[in-house]
């Protein structure tokens, strides 16, 4: 039996689906040990990327060049989870205040001298261009759980006031570019730190009803086209050729696809371009279409096997530090795959978050790689529990 903040929990036989260690170590298991690798996370890892370069080849269509960027992404992005998986959880405990500090200057830089596409300034060119916010996905609950390493748990009120200032910084300098959707995701990722350190329930109520008059006071602060996505998700049929049209366009490919889809590369809204971005924040809308629900469920269980194993991770961590950061890595994660799913069947407002390890992407690919890295570290650093 062992507490995790205010939560107590039971290694059960469930959990043995998430932990097979029971198994003699074999040659390529030591080599993944001594390289700090979990193997059932690479392996469920290496799986999603793997499908989703499938998906990603239809919906690209005739572009090779695009695959192969893809391609290297994701190898430049295990790269990254391999060198990050050789630091310890104390090494990155120390240097956590300095690596926030860096964000956030690295933010004020977008602001001021980052280049701009697509009617937003989110870019940051440094010799390598990329996403300082991305960084922050990690730098927030980092940072939230350094925080609460040495102090107690349940955090008190003064404490997570101070909590909420580190995690409004980045949020609104984030917002500011602007850039809503990830935004809400890093200050998602904070929040989730502070749940697992024990937050009460009367207190997690108390700022649910806080959220309503905050979420009509940020509605003033939202441009005009975060505003009619907003609107655009209460009725789609309003501006059918317009603001609707994304999503009315992918909820008929998600839905023509069926039980077992039109087929691989046999969709009709991805390959007559009807469907949006679809090698991107729309891509699972192609899944859909052409691999059915079979298809959509085999990528949620990979999913939901690669959240549960983090979960294992987090509840095997040796201090608070990395079970808060293991645990919230692992829940935002799976954060990341519901608003993007939802987005593309129409149950939140379309925000812009890519499909994790699926879409196309560069900055996002590595930095969540970089957070596998950290699971791992954690896992393999960690003190034997006696069983």
């Amino acid at each position: 039996m062992r507490t995790w903040g205010s939560v107590t929990m039971r290694l059960s036989d469930t959990q043995r689906l998430f932990a097979p260690n029971a198994a003699p170590m074999t040659s390529f298991s030591g080599i993944l040990r001594r390289l700090h690798i979990d193997g059932p996370l690479f392996g469920a890892l290496l799986l999603v990327c793997t499908f989703g370069l499938f998906v990603l080849y239809s919906a690209v269509g005739e572009s090779n060049r695009l695959l192969l960027n893809q391609i290297v992404r994701i190898g430049v992005a295990f790269v990254a989870m391999l060198i990050v998986a050789q630091l310890p959880p104390d090494f990155l405990r120390r240097w956590t205040p300095w690596g926030y500090a860096a964000g956030l200057i690295l933010l004020v830089l977008v602001l001021t001298k980052g280049d701009v596409g697509q009617g937003a300034r989110r870019w940051l060119d440094l010799g390598i261009r990329f996403q300082p916010s991305e960084a922050m996905k990690l730098g927030v609950p980092m940072m939230t759980a350094w925080y609460l390493h040495d102090r107690q748990i349940p955090p008190r009120l003064g404490q997570l006031f101070i909590i909420a200032v580190m995690i409004a910084v980045p949020t609104l300098l984030i917002a500011k570019q602007p850039d809503l959707g990830t935004s809400l995701l890093i200050a998602a990722s904070g929040v989730i730190v502070i749940v697992l350190a024990g937050l009460s329930f009367r207190l997690m109520l108390g700022l649910t009803v806080a959220a309503v008059p905050g979420a009509l006071v940020l509605w003033n602060f939202m441009q005009d086209y975060q505003k009619q996505r907003v609107l655009t998700l209460l009725n789609p049929d309003s501006d059918p050729l317009g603001a609707g049209y994304n999503i009315i366009q992918s909820k008929i490919a998600i839905g023509s696809g069926g039980m077992f889809g039109k087929g691989w590369t046999n969709g009709s809204q991805a390959q007559l371009e009807f469907l949006p971005e679809r090698d991107t924040d729309f891509i699972f809308a192609v899944l859909g279409e052409e691999f059915g629900l079979l298809g959509v469920l085999t990528l949620l269980v990979l999913y939901l096997f690669v959240v549960g194993r983090g979960l294992y991770i987090a509840v095997q961590a040796r201090d608070t530090y990395s079970r808060l950061l293991a645990g919230s890595i692992s829940l935002t994660f799976m954060v990341y795959v519901f608003v993007n799913t939802a987005m593309v069947t129409g149950l939140v407002p379309v925000v812009g978050v890519p499909l994790p390890l699926v879409s196309f992407g560069g900055t996002s690919m590595v930095t969540l790689m970089a957070g596998f890295g950290i699971l791992m570290s954690i896992h393999s650093h960690r003190k034997l529990l006696p069983h």
